[in-house]
């Protein structure tokens, strides 16, 4: 099993926008490592960690569990969405993205400030300088710590 920190802004797709759904693909990732981690990491059963970047604050709301493999993402396709890639065709997708199941919304927030304080959690790439992936791999000892610090 691996486990992964998933991010959205808050104002476009929140945590309890996600717990509504229930699941979701997701959707409209434009970078090539984020889009590799989907098609060639992600598994059917692993945790991912719901981060709201822009948020306030931002950080750790909650957790989700891969419930489908990598797909050809829709919105690369529809030229009414703001994530529409001209460059994609049907029959040779550019772009991938995983379905994701709510697993829990956390009593608190695990802010980006108290990550880069943590001990453990400063190696994360979330805390890193310039660090901007919408998808990154978290080691066992981080998802560990993540949990015992907010549960």
């Amino acid at each position: 099993m691996a486990y992964w920190l998933i991010k959205s802004e808050g104002d476009c797709y929140s945590i309890d926008d996600f717990r509504k759904d229930k699941k979701t693909l997701w959707t409209g990732i434009r970078n090539y490592q984020s889009r590799n981690f989907m098609m060639k990491g992600m598994k059917k059963g692993d945790f991912c960690f719901f981060y709201h970047s822009n948020g306030n604050p931002s950080g750790i709301y909650g957790l989700a569990k891969v419930s489908q493999l990598a797909v050809p993402d829709p919105t690369q396709f529809d030229k009414k969405d703001e994530h529409f890639y001209p460059k994609s065709k049907k029959e040779k997708p550019l772009w991938y993205c995983v379905e994701v199941s709510f697993v829990k919304k956390y009593p608190k927030v695990l802010s980006l400030e108290m990550i880069k304080k943590d001990a453990v959690l400063k190696t994360m790439e979330v805390a890193k300088r310039g660090s901007r992936l919408s998808i990154t791999p978290v080691d066992t000892l981080c998802f560990k710590e993540i949990e015992k610090i907010l549960s």
